[in-house]
């Protein structure tokens, strides 16, 4: 399944007009994290990384497309890193700021989390699923249910911004989005015990 979708995703990336301007809700954002260690999760072909790298941050960029990977080599400030996301484990406590734009897997929700440190910032926006999109992905479970993000994240994260708004993709098509940006929780440390020992 992953040679499959690295082939998939390399001829996408060769195919396909990227877009190389970073999105508004990172360039507002990414400054609230208070530390310089960043991940871009599917960075694609790197618009991302690059606009941290540029303000100062360390990137380790992952993808699953060779193709995406090569054209991130000996960047300033950025590591490149081919993965595949269905083996991959993010490092724990790891990341002052983590981004994840326009890809979807679920079972990276709880990763994310676990991979920032105390206070570290998580910004993601992918599309949504909603009757009226014009573009349909090849599968249904690419796309978040109406307010899923927030409540996948409510618990662990200060929510700072959270929304879902309609917008055109770069080909023209109405697709519904949804984005949050959030401050992991404090953990806060357990009472001390009052019995005598």
């Amino acid at each position: 399944m992953a040679q499959k979708d690295k082939e998939r995703w390399n001829k996408k990336y060769q195919n396909n007009p990227i877009p190389d301007k970073p999105i508004k809700l990172i360039t507002k954002y990414a400054k609230l994290a208070t530390g310089l260690e960043a991940l871009d999760v599917a960075c694609g072909m790197g618009r991302h990384s690059k606009y941290l790298a540029s303000q100062g941050f360390n990137v380790d960029a992952l993808d699953i497309s060779s193709l995406a990977i090569d054209r991130l080599q000996g960047i300033p400030n950025i590591n490149p890193i081919e993965v595949d996301f269905d083996s991959y484990i993010l490092s724990k406590n790891s990341y002052d700021l983590i981004v994840c734009t326009y890809f979807l897997k679920r079972e990276l929700f709880p990763q994310m989390i676990n991979a920032l440190n105390e206070n570290g910032i998580l910004i993601y926006e992918t599309f949504a699923y909603h009757p009226d999109n014009e573009q349909v992905p090849s599968k249904r479970s690419f796309l978040l249910d109406e307010g899923e993000l927030e409540n996948v994240f409510k618990n662990d994260l200060e929510l700072i911004k959270s929304c879902e708004y309609w917008h055109k993709t770069i080909k023209g098509f109405k697709m519904k989005k949804a984005s949050i940006v959030g401050r992991k929780k404090r953990v806060k440390a357990p009472l001390p015990s009052s019995k005598g020992e």
